[in-house]
């Protein structure tokens, strides 16, 4: 289902990603049937347009890139990773809470169920996935959580008319409304899967202090007040073993409400992409306790390689033919740890790694996995460097043919390898 924005790769679909991407190989269909893959880091990301990552200009026909899509990177840093974004656009905390209660009965429900008058024009497909939605839920390492921001937009709006005591008052209403139906979608997640680590954002307020002076501070201590009851549903949560953290992504934007939103130019109060890549750091920190960004690699080399977690570094870069990225199989070999052995009279390599076997001969059109005879689109050639000639080859026919998982970032013009 495109339209949820998924991003679910693995092995399996891995040749249909990189004829795409970076051209490489034509598939392992049948040998891949034979391994068994290593289960990935499974993130779930639930909530509203800040989960789907909108900005102003999206259509349907749009690729977000939010916080949940550099969340994405940040896993495959460490290993497999699959992201599942079941963000829906407008979203209040009592759809999220019925979108849950559907998805742990095990029934699909109608976008007006799930939240009279969504904007969402997905909200229908999506709520028909919630039977999906459980089996994710229930299979999930991490579940990260937007949802608040819908419910107290009216604070933006009525602000500057009520006196004190009345915006304290409808704040008060809304935090006490909000932490009900929050509490029941915690306690629901938790009881579908109570190993995930469960991570709750705060809400951002997106008014500078240029746009209204006087309402400005009101207006941060509303968010603050928000802050404040997400902390205090944590650490209840937390007193009773439930795995749960706070993004505290609110603070990062005091001050920087008009460079990390749309609010100036669109008068939208999205975050642009300085805001999402500072919303992913501050998840990143939660969970891994650091925000990984490959080194800034000369333009001229096609991309970075990072195996395993660490970054390949080489004098033998990474090679770009008719629009294909081609790698040293040294290089990769090493940062693996399979071995290789050189046939001079077949000028063949042979990389073994585990239970399996791959043959790659110079020049030719096929390679062999586990005695199995594979097209590829690309055959492996001698490349010379300095006074050396080094075998490169398309990078899938060793990662994918050993059984290791590629994906290929664009944004970052990285390869990650993973088992």
């Amino acid at each position: 289902m495109v339209q949820l924005w998924k991003k679910k790769i693995s092995v399996v679909n891995l040749a249909v990603l990189l004829s795409t991407t970076l051209g490489m190989f034509s598939g392992l269909t049948s040998v891949q049937a034979q391994a068994i893959e290593p289960d990935p880091y499974r993130i779930v990301a639930l909530g509203d347009s800040l989960t789907v990552g909108y900005e102003p200009e999206m259509d349907l026909t749009s690729t977000p890139y939010g916080f949940v899509d550099r969340l994405h990177e940040q896993g495959l840093f460490h290993s497999r990773t699959e992201t599942i974004n079941y963000g829906i656009l407008g979203l209040k905390g009592t759809g999220l809470e019925h979108f849950l209660d559907a998805a742990q009965k095990g029934v699909a429900i109608s976008a007006e169920d799930i939240q009279p008058g969504l904007v969402d024009p997905r909200a229908g497909e999506i709520g028909a996935s919630a039977i999906q939605l459980k089996a994710d839920i229930q299979s999930a390492d991490l579940i990260t959580i937007t949802i608040g921001g819908n419910d107290l937009g009216i604070i933006i709006s009525e602000a500057d008319n009520l006196v004190d005591a009345e915006l304290n008052l409808k704040v008060e209403q809304l935090l006490t409304s909000y932490k009900t139906t929050m509490t029941a979608i915690i306690e629901n997640l938790h009881e579908m899967n109570k190993d995930a680590l469960i991570v709750v954002a705060d809400q951002y307020q997106p008014i500078p202090e240029i746009a209204n002076r006087a309402m400005y501070p009101k207006l941060i201590n509303a968010a603050n007040s928000f802050t404040g009851v997400v902390e205090q549903l944590v650490t209840d949560f937390q007193s009773q073993s439930v795995n749960i953290k706070i993004a505290h992504v609110a603070e990062e934007f005091v001050g920087g409400e008009s460079t990390m939103t749309h609010i100036i130019g669109d008068r939208d109060i999205h975050p642009n992409q300085l805001g999402y890549g500072v919303m992913a750091e501050v998840f990143a920190e939660v969970v891994w306790g650091e925000y990984l960004k490959p080194s800034i690699n000369d333009k001229a080399e096609p991309m970075t390689i990072v195996v395993k977690g660490k970054e390949l570094k080489t004098p033998y870069q990474p090679v770009l033919r008719k629009n294909q990225n081609f790698v040293a199989i040294k290089d990769i070999v090493d940062a693996i740890g399979a071995t290789s052995v050189w046939d001079s009279k077949s000028s063949s390599a042979t990389i073994t790694y585990g239970d399996r076997t791959v043959v790659i001969k110079i020049g030719s059109s096929t390679v062999t996995v586990n005695g199995e005879s594979i097209a590829v689109t690309s055959p492996a050639f001698l490349h010379k460097v300095g006074t050396e000639g080094k075998t490169y080859v398309p990078l899938a026919v060793i990662a994918t043919g050993l059984g290791f998982d590629v994906q290929y970032i664009a944004s970052l013009r990285t390869a990650f390898i993973n088992q």
